[in-house]
This record gives structure tokens, C-alpha cells and sequence, in this order.
């Protein structure tokens, strides 16, 4: 089997590309196919002047959705009904792992009947401008008690928010959101889907265009970014993740890209951990870098010499990577001078520092 060696600085220079840093229209192109999310609101703005000369004017011809996870998203308007039938569960399986919360186990074992059921009684209670407390309100009398819960602060039953959110698109949602408020109302004619998906179509397509821009990508890392498990995405696996397209190729593991494995085989020593600002985890680190969300040791108490005396953090902060000029930092080809991958001599431990 041919590797294909990617190291460090060619991925993140791929990245910085396809993602229109270099202000070019085939990068933001990518960005705007993907969609920009919007969180905290007003962020979405700042992302675009990063890429554009003209901000304002592509914000303003652009559409603020609920779409991938239920977050909102800013997208091109022509590219709803597609993102509706691709951000659609594929299985049941699938729909139960998407609402992923104990607030509404009973009801999340429906699958697709309960994002069915949620989007067509969305549908119908939203006729024209609502906050989105209202709509909740409608929905929630609408839907089959179990896809509610009861919320002790306002002593009421809810629709789960994470179910709530996710059918957005799917019942013609537009987001408006007016100071500290969310407000709602319908996508003008002739945007968006034309009814509730009956079933999902695409969602190979719509996973190519988050690695045309993060790649090279992991089954983690598009089930994470899709809110769903390995084994849906594993099913409905997009062609990027094979092994013609920019050295990707099926694993036997956990990875389909494992940049800094297949750099130790063919002896390249500049394949290390890739961060991906865009979403804040750790691509193609091959089990070796720090990946968002999980629990990684402190480096400095592999060799007691910890301060603080703790093992591990909860959270990696940049300080998780090796010291400039240290052994690891040598191994995975970081220059000592490099800021990008030398941000400072940190111990590498959340407590207090060495001096």
C-alpha cells in the first residue's frame, strides 16, 4: 500500500488555503458551501472579513439557520434544501445518537418518527414572526409527551432543545436574532425544502464539503462536527476518505488519515499533531497530540516533576505541546523558532508553573 506523507506545515498551509484565508474566491467558496457558524452571534461577521474585502455585502446576501448539530449557521440560500435532506438522520439509530440527551430518553428511542413528528409540528405552529420561546411553547403542545421534559424553573414541559433545533431547517426556519433574543420566522419563498425529508439524501456530499476544508479528517472528527456516532458515518462514508484524494486512505483503526503514522513509516519526522481552528480539535494527530475534550497527562508529572502534583488535565490548552527544543518537540520536526508551534515554555500542567 502507497502513504502519502503529509507533514505539519503542508496541511496547515492546505488548510489556511481552502479556507479562504489567503482571500482567494475559490477558498471562500469552500467556507460559504460548509456554512459559517454563528456562535456567539455576531462571530460569523468577523469570520467573513477574515476572507473577503467586502463583508458586509456577502453577510447580507447570506441566510441565518439552524443546520449542523441544530447551531446556527450562515449559508448561501440556494444550499438549504440540499443541507435539509443531508443533515437528515440516516437511521434511526442515527436520529436517537443525534438528540443524544437523558432529558428525553424515552422519546429519543422513537429515531426518525421523533424528528419527523417535531418538524411537522414546527412547521405548522410557525406561520410568521415568533421569538423562540414562543415557537417552543407551540411545539411542545404539539408533540407526543415524551419528546418533552419537565423544566422546574419556569414549571412547564418543554420540547428538548437539542431535538428542537435540529429540525429547524427541515420545518423552514430562519433565525433572526434581535439583541439578547432570538426571534424566528419562515424562509421566504422558493429557499429552503419544500416539506419534512422523508429520508436522508446527501449527507456523503455534505461531510465532502467539511473535508474539502479540514482535511485530512478522521471518522471522530466528521461524526463529532455531524453530531452523530462512527458507525453512521462509517456507513455513508464520503469519497474523500479514500485513498485517491489527498493521501487519505481507509484505516484499520480508529483514523483514515493518519499524517503523523504514515510520516514515522516512510521516515518523515515533520508529520505532527494538526490543529484545526475552525473547530477546535485535533486532526491526524495519530493518537500523540492533545485532542479537545479528552483527558490527556500533564507532561511534566511523566517525569515528577510536576508542581501541582496533577496527572492530567481536563481540557488541552496550548501549553500541552511539547517545549520548544525538548525531545517530543524534536521528534514531531517543530522548530524551536517556529510560533505557530512553539507558543510559549510552558510546563505543560494547569497548575502553577515552573519558574
Amino acid at each position: 500500500m502507497v502513504v502519502t506523507t503529509l507533514g505539519r506545515r503542508r496541511i496547515l498551509g492546505y488548510r489556511a488555503a481552502a479556507q479562504g484565508l489567503d482571500r482567494t474566491s475559490a477558498g471562500r467558496d469552500r467556507v460559504l458551501a460548509l456554512g459559517v457558524q454563528d456562535t456567539p452571534y455576531g462571530s460569523a461577521r468577523d469570520a467573513l472579513a477574515a476572507r473577503s474585502d467586502d463583508a458586509a455585502a456577502e453577510h447580507d446576501s447570506l441566510v441565518l439557520v439552524w443546520s449542523w448539530r441544530g447551531a446556527p449557521h450562515l449559508h448561501r440560500p440556494g444550499d438549504l434544501a440540499f443541507l435539509a435532506a443531508a443533515l437528515w438522520p440516516v437511521n434511526d439509530t442515527d436520529a436517537t445518537t443525534r438528540i443524544g440527551t437523558g432529558q428525553i430518553r424515552e422519546g429519543a428511542r422513537r429515531g426518525l418518527r421523533a424528528f419527523t413528528e417535531a418538524a411537522e409540528a414546527m412547521g405548522a405552529a410557525l406561520t410568521g414572526p415568533m421569538t423562540k420561546g414562543e415557537l417552543s411553547a407551540a411545539v411542545s403542545a404539539a408533540v407526543p409527551a415524551d419528546l418533552t421534559y419537565h423544566c422546574p424553573s419556569c414549571r412547564t414541559r418543554h420540547i428538548s432543545g437539542a431535538l428542537f433545533q435540529q429540525v429547524g431547517l427541515a420545518a423552514r426556519v430562519r433565525v433572526c436574532p434581535q439583541g439578547r433574543s432570538t426571534h424566528l420566522d419562515v424562509l421566504p419563498e422558493g429557499i429552503g425544502p419544500d416539506a419534512v425529508p422523508e429520508r436522508a439524501e446527501g449527507t456523503a456530499a455534505a461531510l465532502h464539503r467539511y473535508a474539502d476544508v479540514l482535511a485530512p479528517v478522521t471518522p471522530a472528527g466528521l461524526a463529532a462536527f455531524l453530531g452523530t456516532d462512527i458507525a453512521t458515518i462509517r456507513a455513508v462514508r464520503p469519497a474523500c476518505c479514500r485513498p485517491a484524494i489527498r493521501g487519505c486512505r481507509p484505516g484499520t483503526g480508529s483514523s483514515w488519515c493518519r499524517t503523523e503514522r504514515a510520516g514515522r513509516r516512510s521516515g518523515d519526522r515533520s508529520a505532527a499533531p494538526v490543529s484545526s481552528s475552525s473547530t477546535g480539535r485535533y486532526e491526524g494527530s495519530g493518537g500523540r497530540g492533545p485532542r479537545h475534550g479528552t483527558r490527556s497527562r500533564c507532561r511534566s508529572s511523566r517525569s515528577s516533576r510536576c508542581p501541582c502534583g496533577r496527572g492530567t488535565n481536563s481540557r488541552p490548552r496550548r501549553s500541552d505541546w511539547p517545549a520548544p527544543g525538548s525531545a517530543p518537540a524534536r521528534r514531531w520536526g517543530m522548530p524551536a523558532d517556529d510560533p505557530a508551534t512553539a507558543p510559549g515554555r510552558a510546563t505543560g500542567c494547569r497548575g502553577r508553573r515552573r519558574q
